[in-house]
């Protein structure tokens, strides 16, 4: 089956491919074909890209969707009240169908406002079957996934076969595939993370570490040599310059999540001393309860912290940060985040003509400064569309509303949590 993308704006985050005033692109079996100011394919369903920019999908590296249901509620949240309520007052309610539904609508508000890939950081730890229902929903959305399992329920001599067992699951290369959430030193110790990362060399799975503070982690880490190419460091507030260059040395990756960086108290966000430490940053939405779920209000905090500290960055770096650069640091980046001949078609077409927007003179600042998930009209997964015409395509959303609903209600009636006003969850956690 082909498919051409006809006449729109192509920003394509590849420079040997450029960006296009007016472009095609070409899409055969789920694969980008060509990319060029016009072609000839009559057999290829034509969809119409005048008054569209055309431009990778986002790709978030580090979100929990099992959080979901509670959705703006931790707006005025610290971290420490946000762990008092999201850990230890909810977690412990969750039942597998309260886990699949808050990972399938979370994951379906993703591919709605254009993130094609996400790596879903699941520590909503209970046992198998939760596990099981979360890789469920992911299969269910028709996005490109990435299931970074955090086993924090299981003891230190079973999480080696839980992470076995799962890897069994989703071995391949197809949409979800496999990342392991680490639990750091600080919560182990150093000779287990040291064993964990051998069992993910082994596994050939990528990993995902939260980090921060003041107790120079990374350093600890390079001096015991577990620092890898493979691993992506997810916040970082607080950690050395040098810290930051061993990072970049590594070829590691850094995952900035600046709205809950700045909201509940981390500091700063990292993008631009990453920078200066030859370290290329990504970017990550981290937990709805708190923020906006979406990638366009994250570039846009990210761009505003960064300028308001040092004039840095340019809207094209926030773009860069938030397709290839989150592509290569999931391993991705030969199947995504570019619109590159070989490469999947993760494509977003944006429009042009809203009046949030219009008029589109520059269409990356655009992007950047004014994009919000009403302009996405459609989405392309792996040349399959998931969304035309500002819709989801084939998704019933009213059950599935109705489901997550339900979900919140009963947990927050067995936690004893609020939903009738303001809910001020006690720090003890912090």
């Amino acid at each position: 089956m082909k498919i051409l993308l006809s006449g729109g704006t192509v920003v394509s985050m590849d420079p040997a491919v450029g960006d296009l005033t007016r472009g095609d692109v070409l899409i055969e079996d789920g694969k980008i074909i060509e990319v060029a100011a016009r072609i000839d394919a009559p057999d290829a369903e034509v969809i119409d890209a005048n008054d569209r920019i055309v431009m990778p999908g986002f790709v978030d590296n580090h979100h929990h969707t099992w959080q979901t249901a509670f959705r703006g509620m931790g707006a005025d949240w610290t971290f420490a009240q946000w762990a008092n309520a999201m850990h230890d007052t909810v977690k412990p309610h969750y039942t597998p169908e309260d886990v699949y539904a808050a990972t399938l609508l979370g994951r379906l508000e993703a591919l709605h406002s254009g993130i094609t890939t996400m790596l879903d950081w699941y520590h909503v730890a209970q046992g198998p079957d939760h596990e099981d229902a979360a890789i469920t929903a992911l299969r269910e959305a028709p996005g490109r996934s990435v299931f970074c399992l955090g086993a924090g329920w299981a003891t230190p001599d079973s999480v080696e076969a839980d992470i076995r067992r799962v890897h069994s699951l989703l071995i391949g290369d197809g949409l979800v595939t496999m990342a392991w959430g680490l639990r750091g030193a600080d919560e182990t110790g150093m000779d287990t993370l040291a064993r964990e990362l051998r069992l993910a060399d082994e596994l050939g799975l990528r990993t995902s570490l939260h980090t921060g503070g003041t107790r120079r982690p990374i350093a600890d880490m390079q001096q015991h040599g577990l620092l890898r190419d493979t691993t992506t460091f997810v916040h970082g507030n607080g950690i050395g310059d040098d810290e930051l260059r061993m990072l970049a040395d590594a070829g590691s990756h850094l995952s900035v999540s600046p709205d809950v960086e700045l909201k509940m108290g981390f500091g700063a966000p990292l993008t631009g001393r990453a920078l200066a430490a030859g370290l290329r940053p990504t970017l990550s939405i981290d937990v709805v309860p708190s923020v906006g779920g979406d990638m366009f209000s994250t570039m846009r905090t990210a761009f505003s912290a960064q300028r308001g500290l040092d004039g840095g960055l340019r809207a094209r770096d926030l773009l860069h940060f938030a397709t290839i650069d989150a592509a290569r640091s999931c391993g991705l980046d030969n199947r995504t985040g570019s619109i590159t001949p070989g490469k999947d078609a993760d494509i977003v077409l944006l429009r042009t003509d809203d009046l949030t927007v219009f008029p589109v003179t520059d269409p990356v600042g655009t992007i950047v400064t004014a994009g919000h998930p009403g302009i996405v009209d459609t989405v392309l997964v792996a040349g399959r569309i998931v969304k035309r015409d500002g819709a989801l395509v084939d998704v019933d959303l009213a059950p599935l509303k109705n489901r997550l609903l339900a979900s919140r209600d009963r947990i927050a009636a067995a936690a004893g949590v609020p939903l009738d006003g303001i809910w001020n969850p006690k720090p003890e956690s912090a």
